[in-house]
């Protein structure tokens, strides 16, 4: 079976991309970090891939905005042929910063098929300072492949423009054709309401991720390559100590955040996997 190929982008201040390299290789895919100018130039091919990642950080400083200019960049390059990418089925991740320059470029939400207009957009957090803590999340849609056997996890934010911001028409239009794939929830599951903490930016109606109408583009404000293992929760040592005093074995190695890539996977091997 010939492999599944991801390209991490990286450079100009984003970050997260060892992390979510290493994520996708251990999901099964081969996965190279590749810089925003190589894409950019041509030197490296977008169609030689099955799946592109955005990761987060602050690209360009977010200078002028979170996300705005790498957005532009790509635009001006490259629009065409991610919406070639789409269209030929594979897949796009964006995380946190990847998010927001999904958002800028249009590709997210891509109502009506139209990748090329932003329709929504993320905006400073209400709480006014960057937000940095673990968060609650109810999988409201399974239309993403992304988000395929997963009802509930939890996942941490570090972030200062997160909060979602569309008008109630759009929003709707969202809800309607399952494209919200994310509402910040309670620890019981329940939605937040807007309630800080639970929603830690404030955003509309709760949304942390939407995707796009075919359910291959995904963007999410938490980041789901930061727990992948259970060692990475901050009360993995307290739940190890349960274990060990139930005299059983850990329940689960893996966090939450790994089933996203490996949703992504598997249907990559499913569509282009076969010899």
């Amino acid at each position: 079976m010939p492999p599944i190929k991801a390209l991490v982008l990286y450079g100009y201040g984003l970050n997260c991309d060892y992390e979510t390299q290493f994520a996708l290789a251990q999901a099964g895919a081969e996965a190279v970090r590749v810089h925003i100018n190589e894409l950019i130039s041509g030197e490296t091919r977008l169609t030689d891939f099955h799946l592109l990642a955005l990761v987060g950080g602050f690209s360009w400083g977010d200078d002028h905005g979170a996300g705005v200019i790498l957005g532009l960049r790509l635009k001006l390059a490259l629009q065409s042929q991610l919406i070639d990418f789409i269209q030929d089925g594979k897949l796009i991740l964006g995380i946190c910063n990847g998010f927001q320059v999904l958002v800028n470029m249009g590709l997210l939400p891509g109502l009506n098929g139209d990748y090329d207009r932003r329709q929504v957009a993320m905006i400073p957090n209400d709480c006014g300072k960057f937000r940095d803590a673990w968060v609650h999340l109810k999988v409201s849609s399974e239309r993403s492949v992304f988000t395929r056997h997963l009802d509930h996890l939890e996942l941490p934010v570090r972030h200062g423009e997160g909060k979602f911001f569309a008008p109630p028409e759009i929003r709707d239009e969202l809800f309607a054709g399952q494209q919200v794939v994310f509402q910040y929830a309670t620890p019981k599951g329940n939605l937040a309401q807007g309630r800080f903490p639970d929603n830690p930016n404030g955003s509309l109606d709760d949304i942390a991720g939407i995707c796009d109408p075919s359910g291959r583009v995904l963007g999410l404000m938490p980041h789901p390559e930061a727990y992948i293992h259970f060692t990475q929760h901050p009360t993995w040592t307290r739940q190890k100590e349960a274990w060990r005093r139930q005299h059983q074995p850990p329940a689960i190695l893996e966090g939450a955040g790994m089933q996203l890539f490996r949703n992504a996977v598997t249907y990559l091997q499913g569509n282009f996997g076969a010899s």
